[in-house]
């Protein structure tokens, strides 16, 4: 189980949580992608990269016996900060069809560029899955 941490009197966040605390095994999912499981890219459509992104890291997470819900930690990267803002709506739609209603501590920054070029999106996560 983890456990929500939230400072007294600080606004509540919308879409993450400032901190979570856990105990159990933990997963580090490497950054993902929005590419397919042959590392070929589908679209260049933002959110359907999002999409195909978190697909990718509960996949990883499958393989480690854990699921969106053991998410305890999401670094977001992505090259365009006005596309990403320009679609916080969609965003939250895909992540919550994705992930569901699990909102870990997460950060989210524009980077210059990803390794691979036509990737719009990459995220990191980490995940505990209780004793």
């Amino acid at each position: 189980m983890h456990t929500i941490l939230q400072p007294e009197g600080w606004a509540k966040p919308i879409g993450y949580s400032n901190g979570v605390a856990a105990q159990g095994k933990v997963i580090f999912v490497g950054g993902q992608i929005g590419w397919n499981e042959q590392c070929q890219f589908e679209s260049d459509d933002f959110i359907d990269q999002v999409r195909q992104t978190l697909k990718n890291v509960v996949a990883v997470l499958a393989a480690g016996g854990a699921g969106p819900e053991h998410i305890t930690s999401m670094t977001w990267y992505f090259t365009d900060k006005t596309e990403y803002l320009g679609n916080l709506k969609n965003l939250g739609q895909v992540y919550r069809e994705t992930i569901g209603r699990n909102f870990p501590a997460m950060a989210a920054m524009q980077v210059v560029a990803l390794v691979e070029d036509r990737a719009k999106i990459e995220i990191q996560a980490t995940a505990v899955v209780p004793e």
